[in-house]
């Protein structure tokens, strides 16, 4: 008879958390097993070493998904056509990489060699790196356009790898909300004085940082979790909200501009066709500052937003 494995010991064994082989199990990756004078899990010889398995596959970036095809297939065809994608999708990084590095090495060669005293080409490009796109096209740069062209078709493609992106649950929890408005009447408005003079109230209840930038109908609401002590005395003119919470596909996104959120935004997207989860459009996007202090974002050299993706499970 098999030996059988406690979950205590499976998890320290393996370095996982309890959750986390529950959430195989959930997924139908592995089963326990319950005996009568055993009130925890149990894993037999089989799936212990198909947790071997899938922790092997989880390092390698497969997807859930793709590991349950791997399982349920009776054959070799599944996994080989997995790691097959996998090779495919690093030989293409590994490409675009070096060829990243070259133009790089290029620039460097044309930054040496110029006279920064004068209009060089190479400086005009420096100055304008922002703006790449246009300057080839307005400025007739004249350096060396076909490297400046394709560094550009580079970095968009090293720019469309979907990102690493977790699901999580959000409780619901009670808010302050700034009410929908446009982008204009926030930013312009009286929220945001009004909350800067209120902040002793808004303390981290759930998060690093209180705030969440929800976009829904077009429009956009600032809400800031609440201490259960604060009264809508406190907060008026503005409503206290029980916010719903539920399930979010979270991404990062650089920098908070518009640019960088669509960009994740469409990844996360593009990221939910290979899933069980649909986005859940009754509910809208949230975006969550992280780095909140000024002395940590000059450190890191940008804002890092939080982007989170409302979904729901896929109907059968």
């Amino acid at each position: 008879m098999n030996q059988l494995v406690k979950i205590r010991d499976m998890t320290a064994r393996y370095d996982l958390s309890a959750r986390t082989l529950r959430y195989y199990e959930d997924m139908g990756l592995i089963e326990s097993i319950r005996s009568g004078d055993y009130a925890y899990r149990m894993y037999d010889e089989v799936n212990v070493r198909r947790l071997e398995q899938i922790l092997i596959l989880r390092k390698l970036n497969i997807s859930i998904k793709d590991i349950k095809r791997i399982f349920l297939a009776s054959g070799s065809e599944i996994v080989l056509e997995v790691l097959g994608k996998k090779v495919e999708g690093i030989d293409e990084e590994i490409s675009l990489l070096h060829e990243l590095r070259e133009i790089v090495l290029e620039f460097i060669r044309q930054i040496e060699a110029a006279d920064f005293g004068k209009e060089a080409d190479v400086k005009l490009l420096y100055e304008k790196a922002k703006e790449i796109k246009t300057q080839i096209v307005q400025e007739g740069y004249k350096g060396n356009p076909a490297a400046v062209n394709r560094l550009v078709e580079v970095t968009e493609k090293l720019d469309a790898k979907i990102p690493d992106i977790m699901i999580v649950r959000i409780p619901k929890f009670r808010a302050v909300t700034s009410g929908l408005m446009t982008f204009e009447e926030l930013f312009g408005g009286g929220f945001e004085p009004w909350q800067e003079a209120h902040n002793h109230f808004f303390k981290p209840v759930l998060f690093d940082a209180p705030d969440f930038l929800c976009e829904r109908d077009g429009k956009v609401e600032w809400i800031w979790a609440l201490k259960d002590e604060v009264t809508a005395g406190d907060t008026a003119p503005y409503e206290i909200i029980e916010y719903p919470g539920g399930l979010y596909a979270v991404s990062v996104s650089m920098d908070g501009d518009g640019e960088s959120y669509d960009k994740v935004r469409g990844k996360v997207e593009r990221w939910l066709k290979n899933t069980n989860f649909e986005l859940d459009h009754a509910r809208g996007f949230m975006g969550h500052m992280i780095y909140v202090d000024d002395e940590i974002r000059k450190g890191l050299g940008y804002h890092q937003m939080n982007l989170y993706a409302p979904v729901k499970l896929k109907k059968a």
